[in-house]
């Protein structure tokens, strides 16, 4: 990917019985252009109960959105369900098995991390982080949440700003989607 397009971190927190998940919006071409900065990679799904965060190449992530909300369908809203059907078939599918993007998926009552080796994840502690900046956000958000008193939302949106600060795949033009 050293040539390609660098894109995305993703940070996603369950707490308190609210969830919201933070993007940024850089998108990088090779180590040295910025080609855009206002991308939205969080995005909600299935008459919006259901917020889809992604990271790795635009292309292939649009696929899994796409991928995604039809096992949604399929499965009546079943997030746990939709989830490890997409794992499967993006595993075994010869196509899919070459997409190079990762998931994180959310409703009300689950967060899922969903990947190509047929991963469906769900954190023990409600947290979790995908992408260039993912292990700066994650660090960032499993601090604010064990040391202050701040909501899904605004543990999401610190986190993705300190991402911003030290990842320079990571911008500060936060979107942010919440789950109640």
């Amino acid at each position: 990917m050293a040539n390609g397009f660098h894109a995305t971190t993703i940070f996603a927190i369950r707490r308190d019985g609210k969830s919201a998940m933070a993007g940024d919006g850089q998108v990088t071409f090779g180590n040295s252009m910025v080609m855009k900065s206002g991308a939205k990679k969080v995005r909600r799904l299935y008459r919006g109960q259901v917020v889809a965060g992604f990271a790795g190449s635009v292309a292939d992530a649009f696929t899994l959105y796409e991928k995604f909300e039809a096992k949604l369908e399929e499965y009546h809203g079943n997030l746990q369900r939709a989830a490890v059907e997409l794992a499967k078939e993006w595993r075994s599918d010869k196509i899919l098995h070459k997409l190079e993007a990762m998931l994180i998926v959310m409703n009300k009552d689950h967060l899922l991390l969903i990947s190509g080796n047929g991963e469906v994840i769900e954190p023990d502690d409600g947290i979790l982080a995908i992408g260039s900046g993912g292990s700066f956000a994650l660090a960032a958000g499993r601090a604010l949440a064990r040391h202050s008193n701040l909501s899904a939302r605004e543990i999401a949106e610190q986190a993705l700003r300190i991402a911003a600060e030290i990842c320079v795949y990571t911008n500060s033009n936060i979107v942010v989607e919440e789950i109640q």
